[in-house]
């Protein structure tokens, strides 16, 4: 791929984007931005990546090789009336719009190739954690410079379309879990009497090694739990109380619930 156009200029986005530049896939001259109503968003990406803003001419679109569609599932419809003109038979189409399916896309662009995926924020420092799915008319040689691009800013897991919903509820949405997990650990930390500071370093490094166990060791999580946790000791009383407050249940009804948005942000487009 020599050029991509992104529309839309929000947090994936500029994920994407950071990735992409960081990881050296494409010299940011290459990568083209636009946005419906914020020129300043654009100057900012101009100036952060050295991207190419896009502004009143269409034309060079012809030009693109892959349009990446980010923006908010409402204005889906719009963007796709106002970029059809302009697109020729061959350009492909790669969407992290959360719940919109390709045969939307299908409809509003015509036959073409378009790849659906779900990459998490995580983007930005090249751990992004993705899903993505294809349609028929994707050939072998794009899928694989998809995969790349993708592969550039984290790990990519090719699914079915319809379990994109499940992955955008668990690693697509999964990086917020998380944030607030540590804002509750934080806050009981500082509650008992530590330093929000050291409260921080110390569950980062946490979370850092354990995901680490996990990817090193490939023992399973409960394996690695039943290790840390001794008969009568303080992790068994910790764990009793999350299992008393239905820890699991609680986490089965965050994925359930983002699942089930996605899929109505796909029946609303």
């Amino acid at each position: 791929m020599e050029k991509i156009l992104f529309v839309g200029a929000g947090s994936m986005a500029e994920a994407i984007i950071a990735g992409i530049v960081e990881k050296n896939v494409l010299p940011g001259k290459q990568i083209y931005v636009m946005n419906r109503s914020d020129a300043d968003r654009l100057c900012e990406l101009e100036d952060r990546y050295g991207i190419t803003k896009v502004c009143e001419d269409r034309s060079f679109i012809k030009e693109i090789d892959l349009v990446v569609l980010a923006t908010k599932p409402k204005d889906v419809q719009q963007v796709m009336k106002d970029i059809r003109p302009y697109i020729t038979d061959h350009t492909a189409f790669l969407s992290v719009i959360a719940g919109i399916s390709i045969e939307t896309f299908e409809k509003g662009l015509g036959n073409r190739p378009i790849a659906r995926s779900m990459p998490n924020t995580s983007a930005t420092i090249g751990l992004s954690a993705s899903g993505i799915a294809f349609n028929e008319d994707v050939s072998s040689e794009m899928k694989d410079s998809i995969l790349s691009l993708l592969s550039a800013i984290g790990i990519v897991k090719v699914v079915e379309e319809d379990d994109l919903h499940a992955v955008t509820a668990l690693s697509g949405s999964g990086p917020a879990y998380i944030y607030y997990l540590v804002e509750a650990l934080e806050e009981a930390a500082v509650a008992r009497g530590l330093n929000a500071a050291d409260a921080r370093e110390l569950i980062v490094q946490t979370l850092e090694g354990a995901a680490a166990m996990l990817k090193t060791t490939g023992q399973e999580p409960s394996t690695l739990r039943t290790n840390v946790t001794s008969p009568g000791g303080t992790t068994a009383a910790g764990l009793k109380a999350l299992e008393s407050h239905r820890f699991k249940s609680v986490i089965a009804d965050c994925i359930n619930s983002a699942e089930a948005r996605s899929r109505e942000l796909g029946a609303m487009s």
